[in-house]
């Protein structure tokens, strides 16, 4: 094992060894400084996953949550420069996590909340105008070939659970009292201009978003979105695509 293997060993081991070939430059216990660097290190990158996760965090404690992310930092290290990037796999992991289970929620609230980090940091596109969109739905003929592009940041995700409800309790002050998380429910997120927003959608919105990122023409989108429900309203899923600037191309 190379020095450097071995220091990011030591650097994230759950006991904190020093790694051999150590030395100060003014004679100071290596060990001690090496000990501060480690805290420092594991204490950054739960604080980082505190601020990617904040609703995940208050639904357990902020003295649960740091703990558990203890754990996840020592199992999961990072694979990236990128502090953005890190804890993509936190959700997978709640799942394993039996001290968590009281909370069955917790895994998909994760899930939405690592979404709207993706989304804040998706490539920059320019969207077209909502006008200019409308317009070309309503005068183009064989609509069914074309193919809606949307932007980076758009995805979804379905859970068992009422994840964009539970989110949104912790956006507003005294929503919680009121909140009923047992009931299916569907996210879209996306970012508008700077801001990462959150909308509670139906499944045939989902399959019917799912399939246009995927290239599917208009046509077999809607087909796919009406076999997953039979109530899907193009025009409502379409309006709210436009509205919220998540189209950025019109191809045939």
């Amino acid at each position: 094992m190379s020095l450097h293997d071995a220091f990011t060993t030591a650097l994230l081991a759950p006991e904190p060894a020093c790694p051999d070939g150590l030395f100060s430059s003014n004679g100071a216990d290596p060990g001690s400084r090496f000990a501060v660097y480690r805290n420092n290190v594991h204490s950054s990158l739960i604080q980082a996953l505190a601020t990617a996760y904040p609703v995940t965090a208050q639904l357990v404690g902020d003295a649960f949550f740091r703990a558990m992310a203890g754990l996840y930092v020592q199992a999961c290290p990072p694979d990236s420069p990128l502090i953005s990037e890190y804890g993509g796999t936190l959700a997978s992991f709640i799942e394993g996590f039996e001290p968590a289970a009281s909370v069955p929620y917790l895994a998909d609230v994760a899930r939405l909340e690592r979404l709207r980090v993706r989304a804040y940091h998706a490539a920059d596109t320019d969207p077209l105008d909502a006008q200019a969109v409308v317009g070309q739905l309503q005068g183009r003929t064989g609509l069914g070939h074309l193919r809606l592009q949307l932007h980076p940041s758009v995805s979804t995700l379905t859970s068992p659970y009422a994840v964009v409800a539970v989110w949104a309790a912790h956006q507003t002050e005294g929503a919680i009292a009121s909140l009923n998380p047992w009931h299916a429910q569907s996210a879209l997120v996306l970012r508008q201009g700077l801001e990462v927003k959150v909308f509670a959608i139906d499944s045939g919105s989902v399959a019917f978003i799912n399939r246009l990122k995927h290239g599917t023409g208009l046509q077999r989108a809607v087909e796919e979105a009406l076999e997953a429900s039979a109530e899907f309203d193009l025009h409502q899923c379409l309006s709210l695509l436009i509205s919220h600037q998540a189209i950025t191309h019109l191809h045939i």
